[in-house]
Protein backbone atom coordinates (compact mmCIF):
# COMPACT_ATOMS: atom_id res chain seq x y z
CA UNK A 1 0.00 0.00 0.00
CA UNK A 2 1.24 3.56 -0.68
CA UNK A 3 0.24 6.66 1.70
CA UNK A 4 0.53 10.27 0.42
CA UNK A 5 0.12 13.28 2.29
CA UNK A 6 -1.54 16.17 0.30
CA UNK A 7 -1.49 19.63 2.41
CA UNK A 8 -3.03 22.67 1.71
CA UNK A 9 -1.05 25.25 -0.33
CA UNK A 10 -2.38 27.79 -2.84
CA UNK A 11 -3.08 26.25 -6.37
CA UNK A 12 -0.10 27.99 -7.94
CA UNK A 13 2.55 27.20 -5.62
CA UNK A 14 0.99 23.57 -3.78
CA UNK A 15 3.43 21.45 -1.88
CA UNK A 16 4.71 18.06 -3.95
CA UNK A 17 2.51 14.95 -2.00
CA UNK A 18 4.67 12.53 0.13
CA UNK A 19 4.24 9.16 -0.71
CA UNK A 20 5.32 6.23 1.23
CA UNK A 21 4.84 2.28 1.79
CA UNK A 22 2.47 1.54 5.09
CA UNK A 23 0.78 -1.74 6.01
CA UNK A 24 -2.62 -2.69 3.90
CA UNK A 25 -4.70 -2.18 7.05
CA UNK A 26 -4.95 1.76 6.50
CA UNK A 27 -7.57 3.42 4.70
CA UNK A 28 -8.17 6.63 4.66
CA UNK A 29 -7.92 9.38 7.56
CA UNK A 30 -8.57 13.06 7.06
CA UNK A 31 -7.09 15.37 9.46
CA UNK A 32 -8.00 19.05 9.12
CA UNK A 33 -6.02 20.73 6.07
CA UNK A 34 -3.96 17.53 5.58
CA UNK A 35 -5.34 14.31 3.82
CA UNK A 36 -3.50 10.86 4.56
CA UNK A 37 -4.90 9.13 1.19
CA UNK A 38 -4.41 5.15 1.39
CA UNK A 39 -4.63 2.96 -1.68
CA UNK A 40 -4.05 -0.66 -1.66
CA UNK A 41 -3.70 -2.53 -5.17
CA UNK A 42 -1.93 -5.84 -3.67
CA UNK A 43 -4.04 -7.61 -1.04
CA UNK A 44 -5.21 -11.47 -1.34
CA UNK A 45 -6.36 -11.70 -4.79
CA UNK A 46 -2.67 -10.55 -5.74
CA UNK A 47 -1.21 -12.78 -3.86
CA UNK A 48 -3.49 -15.69 -4.74
CA UNK A 49 -2.57 -14.46 -8.53
CA UNK A 50 1.15 -14.18 -8.01
CA UNK A 51 1.54 -17.56 -6.42
CA UNK A 52 -0.83 -18.85 -9.22
CA UNK A 53 1.56 -17.81 -12.09
CA UNK A 54 4.70 -18.84 -10.59
CA UNK A 55 3.29 -22.05 -9.55
CA UNK A 56 2.19 -22.68 -12.96
CA UNK A 57 5.61 -22.25 -14.43
CA UNK A 58 6.96 -24.76 -12.04
CA UNK A 59 4.22 -27.32 -13.21
CA UNK A 60 5.11 -26.75 -16.46
CA UNK A 61 9.02 -27.39 -15.75
CA UNK A 62 7.64 -30.78 -13.91
CA UNK A 63 6.22 -31.64 -17.32
CA UNK A 64 8.93 -30.89 -19.33
CA UNK A 65 11.75 -32.79 -17.09
CA UNK A 66 11.52 -36.14 -18.43
CA UNK A 67 10.47 -39.18 -15.62
CA UNK A 68 13.90 -40.88 -16.35
CA UNK A 69 15.90 -37.14 -15.53
CA UNK A 70 13.36 -37.14 -11.85
CA UNK A 71 16.67 -39.08 -10.22
CA UNK A 72 19.33 -36.00 -11.48
CA UNK A 73 21.18 -34.23 -8.34
CA UNK A 74 23.17 -31.32 -9.63
CA UNK A 75 25.64 -31.78 -7.13
CA UNK A 76 26.06 -34.57 -4.29
CA UNK A 77 24.35 -34.08 -0.69
CA UNK A 78 21.78 -32.38 -3.23
CA UNK A 79 17.85 -32.72 -4.00
CA UNK A 80 17.17 -34.52 -6.92
CA UNK A 81 15.06 -33.49 -9.20
CA UNK A 82 11.70 -35.26 -8.02
CA UNK A 83 12.65 -34.02 -4.00
CA UNK A 84 13.03 -30.59 -5.14
CA UNK A 85 9.35 -30.78 -6.86
CA UNK A 86 8.35 -32.21 -3.86
CA UNK A 87 9.84 -29.85 -0.94
CA UNK A 88 8.17 -27.08 -3.53
CA UNK A 89 4.69 -28.50 -3.37
CA UNK A 90 5.06 -29.12 0.71
CA UNK A 91 6.49 -26.04 1.47
CA UNK A 92 3.69 -24.02 2.08
CA UNK A 93 2.39 -26.23 4.71
CA UNK A 94 4.58 -24.47 6.97
CA UNK A 95 3.24 -21.00 6.45
CA UNK A 96 -0.44 -22.58 6.41
CA UNK A 97 0.33 -23.86 9.79
CA UNK A 98 1.96 -20.80 11.68
CA UNK A 99 -0.81 -18.13 9.74
CA UNK A 100 -4.24 -20.31 9.00
CA UNK A 101 -3.90 -23.40 11.49
CA UNK A 102 -2.47 -21.88 15.01
CA UNK A 103 -3.33 -18.25 13.86
CA UNK A 104 0.00 -17.59 15.34
CA UNK A 105 0.94 -13.55 16.40
CA UNK A 106 4.69 -15.30 17.83
CA UNK A 107 6.92 -17.94 16.35
CA UNK A 108 8.63 -18.16 20.18
CA UNK A 109 7.21 -21.66 21.14
CA UNK A 110 7.06 -23.13 17.46
CA UNK A 111 8.70 -26.45 17.02
CA UNK A 112 10.49 -26.10 13.98
CA UNK A 113 12.38 -29.10 14.18
CA UNK A 114 9.49 -31.85 14.70
CA UNK A 115 7.46 -29.60 11.84
CA UNK A 116 10.18 -29.91 9.47
CA UNK A 117 11.66 -33.44 10.21
CA UNK A 118 7.89 -34.75 9.49
CA UNK A 119 7.81 -32.71 6.32
CA UNK A 120 11.38 -34.08 4.86
CA UNK A 121 10.17 -37.36 5.79
CA UNK A 122 7.23 -37.17 3.24
CA UNK A 123 9.89 -35.74 0.85
CA UNK A 124 11.60 -39.03 0.78
CA UNK A 125 8.72 -41.03 -0.17
CA UNK A 126 8.93 -42.43 -3.74
CA UNK A 127 6.64 -40.73 -6.26
CA UNK A 128 6.13 -41.08 -9.57
CA UNK A 129 5.96 -37.98 -12.28
CA UNK A 130 2.45 -38.11 -13.06
CA UNK A 131 2.03 -38.02 -8.87
CA UNK A 132 4.68 -35.30 -8.59
CA UNK A 133 2.85 -32.93 -11.00
CA UNK A 134 -0.99 -33.93 -9.53
CA UNK A 135 0.56 -32.56 -6.15
CA UNK A 136 1.92 -29.39 -7.63
CA UNK A 137 -1.53 -28.98 -8.70
CA UNK A 138 -3.84 -29.40 -5.87
CA UNK A 139 -1.43 -28.18 -3.14
CA UNK A 140 -0.91 -24.82 -5.28
CA UNK A 141 -4.79 -25.00 -5.91
CA UNK A 142 -5.17 -25.03 -2.41
CA UNK A 143 -3.01 -21.95 -1.21
CA UNK A 144 -4.07 -20.06 -3.57
CA UNK A 145 -7.88 -20.49 -2.81
CA UNK A 146 -6.63 -19.90 1.28
CA UNK A 147 -4.97 -16.54 0.00
CA UNK A 148 -7.68 -14.92 -2.07
CA UNK A 149 -10.11 -15.12 1.33
CA UNK A 150 -7.57 -13.33 3.17
CA UNK A 151 -8.79 -9.62 4.29
CA UNK A 152 -6.16 -6.79 4.29
CA UNK A 153 -6.51 -6.57 8.36
CA UNK A 154 -5.31 -9.80 8.75
CA UNK A 155 -2.33 -9.36 6.25
CA UNK A 156 -1.29 -6.65 7.97
CA UNK A 157 -1.31 -8.23 11.00
CA UNK A 158 2.33 -8.60 12.61
CA UNK A 159 3.96 -12.21 14.16
CA UNK A 160 6.90 -11.78 16.43
CA UNK A 161 10.15 -13.90 15.14
CA UNK A 162 13.03 -15.61 18.05
CA UNK A 163 14.49 -13.34 19.72
CA UNK A 164 17.67 -12.37 17.64
CA UNK A 165 15.92 -12.73 14.13
CA UNK A 166 16.21 -9.11 12.18
CA UNK A 167 13.72 -7.87 12.09
CA UNK A 168 12.08 -8.51 14.81
CA UNK A 169 8.76 -9.14 13.61
CA UNK A 170 7.02 -9.38 9.97
CA UNK A 171 3.45 -8.58 8.97
CA UNK A 172 1.79 -11.88 7.41
CA UNK A 173 1.69 -10.63 4.45
CA UNK A 174 5.55 -10.36 3.93
CA UNK A 175 5.80 -14.11 5.41
CA UNK A 176 3.11 -15.54 2.84
CA UNK A 177 4.64 -13.52 0.14
CA UNK A 178 7.77 -15.81 0.78
CA UNK A 179 6.17 -18.45 -0.16
CA UNK A 180 6.41 -17.27 -3.96
CA UNK A 181 10.23 -16.38 -3.22
CA UNK A 182 10.82 -19.69 -2.22
CA UNK A 183 9.20 -21.02 -4.90
CA UNK A 184 11.40 -19.15 -7.30
CA UNK A 185 14.32 -19.44 -5.63
CA UNK A 186 13.68 -23.38 -6.63
CA UNK A 187 12.17 -22.51 -9.79
CA UNK A 188 15.99 -21.07 -10.48
CA UNK A 189 17.48 -24.18 -9.47
CA UNK A 190 15.13 -26.40 -11.73
CA UNK A 191 15.31 -24.17 -14.47
CA UNK A 192 19.58 -24.91 -14.84
CA UNK A 193 19.25 -28.15 -14.49
CA UNK A 194 16.69 -28.46 -17.61
CA UNK A 195 19.54 -27.13 -19.40
CA UNK A 196 21.85 -29.61 -17.74
CA UNK A 197 19.47 -32.61 -18.86
CA UNK A 198 19.62 -30.70 -22.39
CA UNK A 199 15.70 -28.85 -21.45
CA UNK A 200 14.75 -25.69 -23.05
CA UNK A 201 13.56 -23.96 -20.19
CA UNK A 202 9.86 -22.90 -21.38
CA UNK A 203 10.36 -19.36 -20.53
CA UNK A 204 13.37 -18.99 -22.72
CA UNK A 205 11.63 -20.34 -25.48
CA UNK A 206 8.93 -17.81 -25.34
CA UNK A 207 11.09 -14.91 -24.98
CA UNK A 208 12.92 -16.08 -27.52
CA UNK A 209 9.68 -16.58 -29.47
CA UNK A 210 8.62 -12.79 -28.52
CA UNK A 211 12.05 -11.35 -29.41
CA UNK A 212 11.85 -13.05 -32.64
CA UNK A 213 8.12 -11.64 -33.58
CA UNK A 214 9.20 -8.15 -32.77
CA UNK A 215 12.70 -8.62 -35.15
CA UNK A 216 10.16 -9.97 -38.14
CA UNK A 217 7.70 -7.43 -37.42
CA UNK A 218 10.27 -4.50 -37.44
CA UNK A 219 12.03 -6.11 -40.56
CA UNK A 220 8.36 -5.43 -42.53
CA UNK A 221 7.72 -2.21 -41.38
Amino acid sequence: MLVTIRQCGSQAKAPAPLTFAVPPVLRKLSVGCDRLEAMTYYGGKELADGFRTVRKNTITIAEEIGEPQYGFRAAPDTRTVAQMLIHIALSPKLAEQIHAVDHRTTLVGFDFPAFLTKMNADEQKSRSKEQIVALLRSEGERLAKWMESLSDDFLAERVALPPGMTPPSKSRFEMLLGTKEHEMHHRAQLMLIERMVGVVPHITREMQARMAAMQASKAKA
